[in-house]
């Protein structure tokens, strides 16, 4: 005859009783455990975010054709914020910075908003995502560093630079190098910035009588913008154009 197989008999009592609770702190546990995992992942990731943020690289948006052709109306740009106190800014660099004074005017304050609406901005800007400041910041091309002369314009309409003619291809269709005349030496530790749509850039030729006089101190530099970042269709790298400058001479000291 077959043997009856052995059959495992229910447990009773306090044993099923202990086990059910084992089982139910073992779900809890993992429950607990999936949620710290998850808060830290998604605090980690936001600390990370700002430190790049804050000391790395910035996202800033385009509000105007100042720069065309170069950046169009609401293009974002990235921004290297190791330029230019670990990294030199070059002449031919495009650069934002914020308003040395009187560049801008008065900017309306953005208006509050609700609860739930300052945690968003404040997330997507932590993540480098907006720009809440963007309002007070420019962005121009860098033409002269300390110590240049930069003179317009000689007998064939280009600027110079420390006696250096020189060709400008990154200018809007149809922009003259200035249709005003300047002659300035920029001062230690500032630039001489134009916007490459010439005729339509309230740039350092506007701003004789402003504190700064017209120049960018290294002071209120951000950073070099580098990349067209968004719309995707506008991606690209942004050149500061080397062969232009490369045979500008050295300020006299």
């Amino acid at each position: 005859m077959a043997k009856k197989e052995k059959q495992e008999k229910p447990i009773k009592g306090p044993f099923k009783t202990s086990r059910e609770k084992l089982r139910k702190i073992k779900s809890k546990n993992f429950l607990l455990a999936f949620l710290i995992d998850t808060v830290v992942i998604i605090v980690s990731a936001l600390v990370i975010s700002f430190v790049i943020k804050s000391f790395l690289i910035r996202s800033f948006y385009i509000p105007s054709g100042s720069m065309f052709d170069t950046l169009q109306i609401n293009d974002r740009i990235i921004v290297n914020q190791l330029v230019p106190n670990i990294v030199p800014l070059e002449r031919g660099d495009v650069v934002v910075f914020k308003d040395p004074g009187g560049w801008l005017g008065s900017t309306p304050e953005k208006p509050a908003g609700n609860a739930l609406s300052q945690i968003g901005d404040f997330i997507s800007s932590v993540v480098g995502l907006t720009a809440p400041d963007n309002n007070q910041h420019l962005v121009k091309r860098v033409v002269g560093k300390g110590g240049d002369r930069v003179i317009c314009c000689d007998l064939d309409n280009r600027i110079t630079i420390n006696g250096k003619a020189i060709i400008e291809p990154y200018l809007a269709k149809g922009s003259n190098p200035s249709n005003t005349e300047f002659d300035v030496i920029v001062p230690k530790d500032s630039f001489w910035v134009m916007g490459d749509n010439r005729g339509n850039s309230e740039d350092s030729r506007y701003h004789p009588d402003t504190p700064g006089r017209g120049f960018v101190s290294k002071s209120y530099v951000v950073g070099r913008a580098f990349v067209i970042s968004w719309p995707f269709t506008n991606f690209t790298w942004l050149d500061n154009y080397p062969n232009v400058f490369k045979d500008v001479p050295a300020p006299k000291p």
